[in-house]
């Protein structure tokens, strides 16, 4: 006891330490992956990327080889089995314009089991400013 009181200074630093690291490694899971993060998901983890963009949206640009699952679809009690892979185990990568209904669409299906399903930081606007390919789908 009596050292922690002498070394105060080490018990306060060393306490501040690990509640950044906690912090941070926390708000990395919440807040989504980053561009290179959710590229590297989909070519080296079989990761499957999906817009959550309602389809009018979609059409109007989306992150190449996306799927179109809208997040109103994703709230209904039957998920919409055939964009979703079928192994729960699996990467599922989601997209919107700025990442926000990602965000909500990765909480959704962890709720439904997809254990690694993630949101990409900054949505279609940041796979924008990466120069990553963008589709379009025709009306």
């Amino acid at each position: 006891m009596k050292f922690l009181i002498e070394n105060w200074y080490l018990v306060l630093t060393a306490l501040v330490s690990g509640g950044l690291l906690l912090w941070t490694s926390m708000r990395g899971k919440m807040g989504g992956v980053v561009v290179a993060e959710a590229v590297r998901l989909v070519n080296r983890e079989k990761g499957v990327l999906i817009d959550v963009c309602e389809t009018e949206e979609y059409a109007a640009g989306h992150a190449g080889g996306a799927r179109n699952v809208p997040l109103s679809t994703l709230t209904g009690t039957e998920l919409p089995a055939r964009q979703l892979p079928s192994n729960k185990a699996l990467p599922v990568v989601l997209m919107c314009q700025t990442g926000a209904r990602a965000q909500r669409a990765a909480g959704i299906l962890q709720k439904q089991g997809y254990a690694n399903a993630v949101a990409v930081q900054g949505g279609l606007k940041a796979w924008r400013e990466a120069s990553l390919p963008i589709e379009k789908s025709a009306a």
